[in-house]
């Protein structure tokens, strides 16, 4: 059954998404200081770590974005990690697996992301605007 609720009686609305394009700036950004700084610490052609790494920073600007940012971001990230994380440096190549599986990595990370937050959102907006005594009788009895 639904039943509305005046959002003036205290509940707040769910948190808005940043703009994308705030998103893929922040994306060039991180993707292109960590690997500037993996290279540094660990060496370039090493691109395990780059990827872990890349897939991170998509995870974590995927819970402050829209869906429509996750290509953008994953490939993104995915410029950086083929032309600067494996050698030749500032060249990009296409090999046809290794590049599928690291852009399906990528992307994969920024949609969960995102998706982890919507769902976040939406059960803290549950809690905000179901009243106490419903919220108990919604749940099945304890066995304690």
């Amino acid at each position: 059954m639904l039943e509305w609720v005046r959002l003036s009686s205290g509940a707040r609305a769910v948190p808005q998404p940043v703009s994308t394009r705030l998103v893929w700036a922040a994306a060039f950004g991180g993707a292109l200081l960590l690997v500037v700084v993996l290279n540094f610490l660990v060496g370039q052609g090493r691109p395990t770590g780059a990827l872990i790494a890349l897939s991170l920073l998509a995870g974590i600007l995927g819970l402050c974005a829209r869906f429509v940012a996750a290509p953008g971001t994953a490939v993104l990230c995915w410029l950086f990690l083929n032309g600067f994380a494996i050698p030749p440096s500032g060249r990009l190549t296409w090999d046809g697996h290794r590049d599928t599986l690291w852009l399906a990595c990528l992307f994969s990370a920024a949609v969960l992301g995102t998706a982890s937050a919507r769902l976040l959102n939406a059960r803290a907006a549950y809690r905000r605007v179901t009243p106490p005594a419903r919220r108990r009788a919604a749940l099945p009895p304890s066995t304690d």
